[in-house]
């Protein structure tokens, strides 16, 4: 997986294992992570705390993306448990070493969605 380059992609964040979680779509996943990690966002993932990202799916169009996104929003709650048990079995945070926090010199990736 390449991190700090922006591609298209649908992914799921989650506050923890078998947690609340987020299903969204991003042209820009690096800058999109930074924005839940960081409580940028009100709603549903701010409010649960959805701030791991533990599935994602690239895409080469933002359309497949897109529709991508509305076929799991429609899936039951096990299914999108079992699609992120299958690619991430820990529940891993595929996005822990993404941003150099430490770096004085680094700031956040911009967002152009």
């Amino acid at each position: 997986m390449e991190t700090h380059r922006t591609f298209i992609a649908t992914y799921i964040m989650a506050n923890g294992r078998n947690g609340a979680t987020y299903l969204g779509m991003t042209s820009n996943l690096t800058a999109r992570v930074w924005k839940h990690k960081t409580g940028a966002f009100e709603g549903h993932s701010k409010a649960k705390g959805c701030t791991r990202l533990v599935w994602f799916q690239r895409f080469a169009w933002v359309t497949e993306a897109i529709r991508r996104e509305k076929q799991i929003k429609k899936w039951l709650r096990d299914w999108k448990l079992k699609l992120i048990e299958d690619a991430n079995p820990d529940w891993l945070d595929l996005a822990a070493d993404w941003y150099p926090v430490n770096d004085p010199d680094w700031t956040p990736p911009p967002e152009v969605d």
